[in-house]
């Protein structure tokens, strides 16, 4: 098959739709569902960042996607039995994919509301049951296994959006869109992120972990396919803030160390341990938490809104909690696009518990930079490769 005819392109008023190729067969099957223009964004975006992953780090990948950008990825860490509880995934032996999976969706559940999944390795019955219970557009993979097809071709009233694709597929090198009629062209960014990139390190503090290393090639590769502006911060294998398409560095570094201290606050003892009725469902609360921790509880309280929620009146984390936790948040690495214009990203960084830095360097403020890391004992590499993705 060399064409697909879809619903609608990016609005429903935009019609007619189609992918196609003029030589090759597509490298797609579509096994259930009817695509659509943006969900085949997200899976071509999605699925060359878990093959990229898989690649570079040798672990079973994952990514949840949306709106042409990762709203989490991961690699298959093993959970600790906090992260299990906090996924919702307690007392089970998780596979590989699903591991990497869980990590991808838990990294913000809010924006993964209703994603586009990717994942590296053969979708297993356990990675398709877990899907079974959230809210999902659809579904990119090498393969299935017969479970899990069924799971999945029954998800969303049968209309689930599965795509299988062909693993042996190479894209050609140069690589063409199409911008009010005027047709763009360039080379495919098939930059190899590794290891080998890390080495010019202009830090007093020269040691960089191979975890941390690893770390950093998942922010880096997350990156890769992260509208631009855009930083990710990564823990244990798993991305806890992107911050994507701003225009200013600075808040592309707020934006993803906010997310990245909702991932930790999620954490804390009196959010795991909050009181909810048996009733309520993930997303309602994933909602609840998000407000719990947000500058928002204290007026839910006092309207008296908690008692649809929960069993009994919970105490919101006082802002000197909440800041003596994320105090315990360490070892986090950082990556960003391109390089970063001014110390601030990296008072920001701090704060969110940023140890190890990868950005690309060649700032005329990149003294001031070092300067910064330098004060807070953080090993940074200059890599020398912009990541911009548009």
């Amino acid at each position: 098959m060399k064409e697909l005819k879809l619903k609608y392109g990016c609005n429903s008023n935009q019609k007619p739709a189609r992918i196609f190729m003029k030589n090759d067969e597509l490298p797609i099957k579509v096994l259930n569902g009817n695509p659509g223009y943006i969900n085949l964004l997200d899976a071509f975006n999605s699925w060359q960042l878990v093959k990229e992953l898989k690649e570079a780090t040798g672990l079973a990948a994952a990514a949840s996607f949306k709106h042409v950008s990762p709203a989490g990825a991961a690699v298959a860490v093993p959970l600790t039995e906090t992260l299990k509880k906090m996924y919702f995934v307690e007392d089970v032996d998780l596979s590989d994919i699903a591991t990497a999976y869980i990590r991808a969706r838990g990294a913000d559940r809010m924006s993964s509301y209703g994603d586009f999944v990717a994942l590296s390795d053969e979708c297993d019955e356990q990675t398709a049951e877990f899907l079974s219970h959230e809210v999902s557009d659809g579904i990119i993979a090498p393969s299935y296994c017969e479970a899990a097809l069924e799971i999945l071709k029954n998800k969303r009233k049968g209309n689930y959006l599965v795509i299988q694709m062909d693993i042996s597929y190479i894209p050609e090198e140069i690589e063409t869109k199409q911008v009010y009629g005027v047709t763009f062209e360039q080379k495919r960014n098939d930059v190899k992120i590794t290891k080998d990139i890390f080495n010019n390190i202009p830090t007093k503090n020269k040691t960089i972990p191979d975890s941390a290393k690893r770390d950093l090639i998942i922010s880096l590769i997350t990156l890769k396919y992260t509208q631009s502006n855009s930083v990710c911060y990564v823990k244990d294998g798993q991305a806890i803030g992107i911050g994507a398409g701003q225009q200013s560095r600075v808040h592309c570094t707020r934006l993803a160390g906010n997310k990245a201290d909702v991932w930790f606050l999620r954490q804390n003892p009196k959010v795991m341990n909050l009181p909810f009725k048996e009733e309520m469902k993930r997303t309602d609360r994933d909602n609840a938490i998000d407000v719990y921790i947000s500058d928002d509880y204290m007026d839910i309280l006092s309207d008296g809104q908690w008692e649809d929620i929960f069993t009994e009146k919970p105490y919101p984390l006082t802002k000197g909690e909440m800041n003596e936790w994320l105090e315990k948040l360490t070892g986090v690495a950082l990556g960003s696009d391109a390089f970063f214009p001014f110390g601030d990203n990296i008072e920001r960084a701090k704060k969110s518990g940023v140890s190890y830095i990868a950005q690309a360097g060649g700032s005329i403020r990149d003294d001031n930079v070092v300067e910064v890391c330098d004060k807070y004992d953080i090993a940074m590499t200059f890599t020398g490769i912009r990541l911009f993705h548009h």
